[in-house]
């Protein structure tokens, strides 16, 4: 697979992978802390999607390493939350578990687009 393929592939899978945060963040609850979750839950999952697409029309490898770097922090976010709501059983695990190993999954791949990138 060539890179453009791998980038095509990738921005679908960001995609499929917002649209599922878009449904666990939903099922939250309406408190203020449940709305608190949910915002940032919802900003940074559906971010990892917008700015992997940026980094594919990026002008400059610079501004290329930067987009990856960004989806790498809002993936490390997106885990984190759903932690959170892991922690405060929230969501059922079996529902939960598929998109946490989604994200781990995808911050393991910008993780590692980011090391092999020259500084």
């Amino acid at each position: 697979m060539n890179n453009k393929e791998f980038g095509k592939q990738m921005e679908e899978r960001t995609k499929r992978f917002a649209i599922s945060i878009i449904t666990v963040s939903s099922a939250l609850t309406k408190t203020s802390e449940g709305l608190v979750i949910k915002n940032q839950l919802t900003k940074s999952g559906t971010s990892i999607g917008a700015n992997y697409r940026e980094a594919n029309r990026s002008k400059s490898q610079a501004d290329f390493k930067n987009k990856i770097k960004i989806c790498e922090g809002e993936a490390s976010e997106t885990i984190y939350w759903l932690e959170i709501i892991e922690s405060l059983n929230r969501i059922e695990t079996n529902t939960l578990k598929p998109i946490m190993d989604e994200a781990n999954e995808l911050l393991a791949i910008f993780t590692s687009i980011s090391q092999h990138l020259k500084p």
